[in-house]
């Protein structure tokens, strides 16, 4: 059975389709990845799958149960989301920030410990806990909105964009810690436009254009698609002369 099922979704922007008919599941222990190019509608379907946006038709099921359509009771059945763009409360701590993550949890001992664990996932937090969040750099606004989502325990984390507006160094920073998070046993659906980052962590990857799934496949193969290559890695492939049969102009893959 899969943590997460989407069925035959599709939703809408007033008469826009943003998703048509789209299906893809996420089984326990996974990463997942959607790839595809900005306006894909891959933002719309984490928010979908996190209840801010209703689907016009199809299902959404986490572990064979139907998700609702209202964010905070999704979030009670264990999916938490760390959107695009960070969307932390600026005029707030680090400290702070973290404990928001733990706003639905009773076990406020179990939540202290938690917070431990994220300064030692995130070091650089640990070193900013008094600082506010709104005057972080930009790789240490994402490590922290990743933190404040685990906060919750989720049993699925939804990674929106994680990589955007962020050096290629800190995001090859920030790409080790998703797959730490994931090798301490937690279930991630990451949406992102860097597909080599997201396909080298993933275990199974989403093709997503025009609201559509075009293709997928494991990460290993799809990383080694030409139209993947081609589309989303920036590598040409050969072409060959009819009447040669050499090679001409186009990048050989790397």
């Amino acid at each position: 059975m899969p943590m997460l099922q989407v069925s035959q979704v599709s939703v809408f922007y007033g008469k826009i389709q943003a998703l048509n008919s789209v299906s893809l599941e996420v089984r326990q222990g996974e990463t997942v990845a959607l790839i595809g190019a900005n306006g894909a509608g891959k933002s719309t379907l984490i928010w979908t799958v996190a209840g801010v946006l209703k689907p016009a038709s199809g299902q959404i099921l986490l572990e064979d149960k139907p998700a609702p359509a209202q964010p905070h009771i999704v979030a009670k059945m264990g999916i938490s989301l760390s959107p695009e763009r960070r969307r932390l409360f600026p005029n707030l701590t680090v400290k702070e920030n973290l404990r928001m993550g733990a706003y639905l949890r009773k076990d406020m001992d179990a939540a202290k410990l938690d917070e431990e664990a994220m300064y030692q996932l995130f070091p650089v937090l640990a070193q900013r806990g008094r600082q506010y969040a709104g005057t972080l750099s930009g790789g240490e606004q994402q490590m922290l909105a990743i933190a404040r989502a685990l906060m919750r325990r989720p049993k699925l984390l939804l990674l929106d964009e994680p990589s955007l507006g962020l050096s290629p160094l800190l995001t090859s920073q920030l790409f080790e810690k998703i797959a730490e998070v994931n090798q301490r046993g937690v279930t991630i659906l990451l949406s992102e436009q860097n597909a080599f980052k997201a396909l080298n962590v993933a275990h199974r990857a989403y093709v997503i254009e025009a609201g559509r799934i075009t293709a997928e496949d494991t990460a290993k193969n799809l990383l080694a698609s030409e139209h993947v290559r081609a589309a989303y890695l920036g590598v040409k492939s050969e072409m060959k002369d009819d009447a040669t049969g050499k090679a001409q102009a186009g990048n050989a893959p790397a």
